[in-house]
């Protein structure tokens, strides 16, 4: 008999703020580690869908196409988009020194 799966989509699961913060936090620990950017901005795109990705494109001053092209799998957003994404969010940016982050 044959397993039957389906896919598991994050986005299903950030139903607040709180949720959508850690999960933003990790994304972002791990990103750093790997030295991989793209994981973090995929992790916005799964944000921005969870919150509904055009409403966060049209509060980013963004279509809808190019934020879901930007925060794809094979997405590079400029750092200005991340910034208007996170302010559409309602999210701000911050820097820890290593030593802090510890």
């Amino acid at each position: 008999m044959a397993v039957k799966t389906f896919p598991f989509d994050s986005a299903e699961y950030l139903e607040n703020d709180q949720a959508i913060a850690e999960y933003l936090e990790e994304a972002m620990k791990i990103a750093m580690e790997d030295s991989d950017p793209a994981f973090l901005a995929q992790a916005l795109g799964t944000v921005a869908r969870a919150r509904g990705m055009s409403q966060i494109a049209k509060d980013a001053g963004l279509s809808r196409e190019s934020l879901y092209k930007a925060l794809g799998a094979e997405g590079n957003p400029e750092f200005g988009t991340v910034l208007k994404v996170l302010q559409a969010l309602g999210l701000k940016l911050s820097i820890k020194s290593q030593d802090e982050a510890a």
